[in-house]
């Protein structure tokens, strides 16, 4: 009976230990950044320009605009959760070919952006590149994009205001129904400090949805961002679904090709 007990308190405390190391590293399992210097120097192929947006705390926030030669409009590209400028520049920078104008933010700790991580924070610092991007562009004329990780904010300024068109990669339908797969046997409801209840958002957007996943996605379920689309209404959707699709191999696949070119024509 003793060793029971014991071995009953052992299991529970390293059930506590566990919970307690999920809280306090949860930022470290969300959020990958990787740090630029402030004097680096970007080198894209494509004509850009280099800005910082100052957010509401005093955060220094980091983009890149990237110009086509006459463009139609401008994309407001939302990146995943890992690296930085220094590469989605080149992924973001390959949309110009549909002629738009792209314009792509670090999130912040992300390359040379500064300021401390947090939900309302990151909403509030995508809502300032709506606006930015918005100076330059009627709304008719923005495309909202957003990218895994990205595609929680790209929902969030397109349900507060109404761009042209939201595009989905690898979306999930929340960051909490993401933890329990991950993490099914701890309350993450609980402690979880970031929601992204990209759900939510998606109920209230009002332009045309267009949302591309691979079946094989190792990272966020086909079956997560199926069930965010079904909370688009038939009309206002296109779900392009990317047969063998992997979570970062989407852009070689002839389905997404023919995919984003109709949905930015």
């Amino acid at each position: 009976m003793r060793i029971l007990k014991k071995g009953l308190i052992f299991v529970l405390s390293a059930y506590i230990f566990l919970s307690l190391g999920l809280y306090f590293m949860q930022e470290k399992i969300i959020f990958l950044p990787t740090k630029l210097q402030t004097d680096y120097s970007y080198d894209f192929s494509t004509s850009f320009e280099e800005i910082f947006l100052d957010a509401q705390d005093g955060a220094q926030l980091n983009a890149l605009h990237f110009k086509a030669e006459k463009p139609k409009g401008i994309i407001l590209y939302f990146h995943g959760n890992a690296g930085d400028l220094s590469r989605w520049g080149e992924i973001a920078s390959e949309y110009t070919k549909f002629d738009y104008d792209v314009l792509v933010m670090d999130y912040r700790t992300y390359g040379k952006s500064t300021g401390k991580l947090s939900e309302v924070a990151m909403l509030q610092d995508a809502q300032l590149f709506y606006d930015y991007v918005n100076e330059m562009y009627s709304e008719e004329k923005i495309v909202v994009l957003g990218r895994s990780l990205g595609t929680t904010f790209a929902a969030y300024v397109s349900s507060r205001n109404s761009p042209n068109k939201l595009i989905l990669e690898t979306p999930f339908y929340s960051m909490e129904q993401m933890a329990k797969l991950r993490f099914p046997y701890f309350p993450v409801s609980y402690f979880l400090r970031y929601k992204f209840p990209s759900n939510e958002y998606i109920q209230n957007v009002k332009c045309p949805v267009v949302i591309f996943h691979g079946t094989e996605d190792s990272v966020v379920p086909y079956e997560s961002g199926v069930q965010l689309s079904e909370l688009v209404p038939t009309p206002q959707l296109s779900f392009i679904s990317i047969p063998d699709g992997d979570h970062n191999d989407l852009l070689s696949f002839k389905e997404y090709s023919k995919g984003i070119s109709e949905a930015l024509q």
